[in-house]
């Protein structure tokens, strides 16, 4: 009889210049909201909207990274990250949204990249993580054009100021959050819950991806990298039915396509344009805008948390919308005759079921869609009920699940010949999870928001580990 012998532990290595980085967002962690001349954002107007936020929670000091930046990026070192994607404030750069640069914003901005590069990370610069200067909201937000040439001026003022140490910037973050969320359904600032609005934002902030791409190649060095981060989803039908199908397509349009299209591509769905005619005209297109919102960049970013399940209406059995989003009103336009419902699977603290296909699904549809365009993915994590033992240690064995099989993920889809470059984590730290407040921890690092002490948690080591050799354990 042969004994054959026992498999030894599989690891699964990932391409070598592989970055492995973390992500964070200014609002979520830095507080000094009104310190050092920044002014009211968006979010902090909505923060102080009785029932706005969980708890009355505000951003007013979060993590309190604006004062403690070193402690933080020494943390950054010891887990050996190789990059840190961050958000610029653009009310501390630019109070107000219009004129001069503030320069003891951009000053905290100069101290902050000049400790990372002493420590060896490389920094990721987000210009736009839901920030809007409230008086720019006042003169209309995002619905209105000229937003988007603010913008513009504010990309450049940052650039100019931190384009020689910067080598990858990002124009927006999840535009489909800034737009659907915060004009749809209202539940992230500024509130508004007018469909037409927020697919007028919608476009706006895709003008000001545009614009702004062209004001950091102004001001850029010729090698720098110019991104956008969307969060992307996978959208699967419930069932083949027709009825289904079509549901999958209408989402997959509002949620995908009504990006990717415009920006890879110079022009708007028809379908979306279609099912979206009874919300608005489009009127707000001007021509040459899409040949704007249509220049190249450098890579794109993906965030994903949890797949989208549709299906046809079912009058005989009416189901709450289980979409992932929270909210009485829907922030899909035009979404009459759609269910969504909760995949499989277990469930982070934020009821998102886990499911690590969804992102493998999402990759290799980017390497066929856009066969050639570098892909990173911007954030990927998972809230969960954390504490600290009696010891003081964090234990989260859920998320180190969690991380595993999404990199397990993402390791299979470069395997296939998706081309992604690299991965950041989300997040860093525990922080103000915008209408959930302080309720949520998506941080490999625990965060005790009374006294400010930083805790590695489990899921923190188990990523350095990862980190450092490049390998995934199986």
């Amino acid at each position: 009889m042969t004994v054959e012998a026992l498999p030894s532990p599989v690891r699964t290595g990932f391409p070598t210049g592989f970055v492995w980085g973390a992500a964070t967002a200014a609002y979520q962690i830095e507080g000094a909201a009104g310190e050092d001349g920044r002014t009211p954002s968006i979010w902090d107007t909505f923060s102080r909207v009785p029932g706005a936020v969980r708890n009355g929670d505000t951003g007013d000091i979060a993590a309190d990274h604006y004062h403690r930046y070193r402690d933080d990026v020494a943390l950054m070192a010891e887990l050996g990250l190789g990059a840190y994607r961050f958000s610029l404030s653009w009310p501390r750069i630019q109070p107000g949204g219009r004129g001069p640069a503030n320069p003891a914003g951009l000053d905290f901005y100069d101290r902050l990249v000049d400790e990372l590069l002493a420590h060896g990370i490389t920094p990721v610069a987000t210009l736009y993580h839901w920030d809007l200067p409230q008086e720019l909201e006042s003169a209309g937000g995002w619905p209105v054009r000229d937003t988007a040439y603010r913008f513009a001026e504010y990309a450049q003022l940052a650039a100019g100021r931190l384009g020689d140490r910067i080598p990858t910037w990002t124009t927006l973050n999840e535009p489909w959050c800034s737009a659907f969320l915060g004009y749809g359904s209202g539940v992230h600032a500024p509130g508004r819950t007018d469909p037409a609005d927020a697919l007028a934002a919608h476009h706006h902030l895709l003008l000001a991806h545009g614009l702004g791409t062209a004001a950091l190649r102004a001001e850029l060095p010729a090698a720098a990298q110019v991104s956008l981060t969307l969060n992307l989803a996978a959208v699967r039908p419930l069932s083949t039915d027709p009825g289904d199908l079509d549901a999958a397509r209408r989402v997959d349009g509002l949620a995908n396509r009504i990006f990717l299209d415009p920006v890879f591509h110079g022009r708007y769905p028809a379908d979306v344009l279609a099912d979206t005619a009874a919300v608005t005209d489009w009127s707000f297109v001007h021509d040459g805008d899409l040949a704007e919102i249509s220049r190249p960049i450098d890579s794109l970013g993906i965030n994903y948390y949890t797949p989208t399940v549709v299906a046809a209406d079912d009058p005989a059995a009416p189901a709450p919308r289980q979409d992932g989003h929270q909210g009485e009103r829907s922030p899909w336009p035009a979404d009459a005759g759609i269910r969504f419902l909760p995949a499989e699977g277990s469930r982070t603290a934020m009821g998102w079921p886990v499911d690590a296909d969804g992102l493998y699904e999402l990759l290799t549809r980017l390497r066929d869609d856009l066969p050639g365009t570098p892909l990173l993915v911007t954030e990927n994590g998972a809230a969960y009920e954390d504490y600290s033992d009696p010891s003081g240690a964090v234990h989260d064995p859920e998320r180190v699940a969690y991380l595993h099989g999404h990199l397990s993920a993402v390791r299979r889809a470069i395997a296939d010949g998706a081309p992604v470059n690299g991965y950041f984590l989300w997040s860093l730290l525990d922080n103000f999870e915008w209408a959930y407040g302080y309720s949520k921890r998506f941080g490999i690092v625990h965060v005790d928001f009374a006294s400010q002490r930083r805790t590695p948690k489990d899921s923190a080591r188990w990523y350095a580990a990862v980190v450092r050799t490049g390998e995934l354990p199986d």
